[in-house]
């Protein structure tokens, strides 16, 4: 998988087909940053990381401080194979379940990526924690099947079977 844009454009990110987990595809990304320029967003939260390519999208295009909550454990090796080849970021990868460390957050992110397995979660619990940690202008951005969950206050985008969902912090 390569970065789209920004200073690290091109950039392979390692994947893995033994790890299961759903990485955003090329058009969606692609369109997720179309909506998040221009890029002024310096302390990024990627969620349910993965192999971490929003997080690393978001680097690339300028974000200072990327944390990546996962909680698999050949994810976490990926994550960290991953931010090797970066310099001008700091990473943060954190190995815990998502809820756990939503809870113990005192800090506020300008930028919240999201991207659980689908229909295997409460959005509207996952949302509301996620908007409490949000900064003053910051958004949330949230990856689900086509057929669930509304959010209120948000803007949604449909890709084929795949939803996302944009919440603006007022």
């Amino acid at each position: 998988m390569k970065i789209l844009g920004g200073r690290y454009k091109g950039l392979n990110i390692d994947t893995s087909k033994n790890i299961s987990y759903r990485p955003t595809q090329t058009r969606i990304r692609k369109s997720i940053f179309d909506i998040l320029t221009p890029f002024t967003y310096s302390n990024v939260l990627d969620l349910y990381s993965g192999s971490g390519i929003l997080g690393f999208e978001a680097a690339s295009r300028g974000a200072e401080s990327i944390t990546f909550v996962e909680n698999n454990f050949a994810s976490i090796k990926m994550l960290n194979r991953n931010k090797t080849k970066f310099d001008s970021s700091k990473f943060f990868v954190i190995r815990k379940k998502v809820f756990s460390y939503l809870k113990g957050l005192n800090d506020n992110y300008d930028l919240i990526f999201a991207d659980p397995p689908y229909d295997k979660l409460d959005y509207n619990l996952l949302i509301n924690m996620c908007i409490e940690k949000l900064s003053k202008n910051g958004k949330l951005i949230v990856e689900m099947s086509k057929n669930k969950f509304s959010f209120k206050d948000s803007i949604e985008r449909k890709y084929g079977d795949t939803k996302i969902v944009i919440y603006n912090q007022k």
